[in-house]
């Protein structure tokens, strides 16, 4: 330890002080004697949080399932489906027409019959087609054990591969490069 300075008379100059030891400070600051802080939200102008109760945990585990995502996804589907199906049918100038009659208007009755069989057609396709990403998406994402962007993109390849492979190879290659493009260009906006 350093000499102590002896004292001066009064009046005269003030001793310097004593010299700051840096070792000292480091020890309470990044050293053993470092306290660990609790992390609380408050302190930082957040909200503050209550612990999560058991339901809770219970009710999320549930949400995050591939059972309730598929789900989720099919009903989404055939929502956005039929209102898709119903409003092309709407704006369809074919609807009801008649060969032998090209001048013929159809009726009330034949359009709404019309949009109603092409909302569920759409709504059908679409509650598939959002299953089935769904599905290979949940299942890529435990494979691979990883949530990001790639996982959206593989599982539109399979999913349109999978679709387009009906009408054959080559449609198989373009469904997946298709899907997957798609897929890529919405997680993008998206995240």
């Amino acid at each position: 330890m350093a000499a102590m300075p002896p004292p001066s008379a009064p009046g005269g100059p003030e001793p310097p002080p004593p010299p700051l030891q840096y070792s000292l400070l480091l020890q309470h600051l990044v050293g053993e004697q470092r306290r660990p802080r609790a992390w609380d939200p408050a302190a930082f102008g957040g909200i503050p949080s209550p612990p999560k109760s058991e339901e809770q945990k219970m009710v999320e585990r549930a949400m995050e399932s591939c059972a309730f995502k598929a789900v989720l996804a099919c009903v989404g589907g055939f929502v956005l489906g039929g209102a898709f199906g119903v409003f092309t049918a709407g704006i369809d100038t074919n609807v009801g027409f008649d060969p032998k009659d090209p001048y013929r208007t159809p009726t009330a009755k034949e359009v709404l019959k019309d949009m109603g069989q092409r909302g569920i057609s759409y709504a059908k396709n679409f509650a598939i087609v959002g299953a089935m990403f769904s599905c290979t998406e949940c299942v890529v994402e435990s494979y691979r054990g990883k949530s990001d962007w790639k996982n959206s993109v593989i599982s539109g390849c399979i999913t349109g591969g999978a679709i387009g492979f009906r009408a054959g190879l080559k449609a198989g290659v373009i469904g997946c490069g298709g899907f997957a493009a798609f897929s890529a260009a919405i997680d993008y906006y998206l995240r």
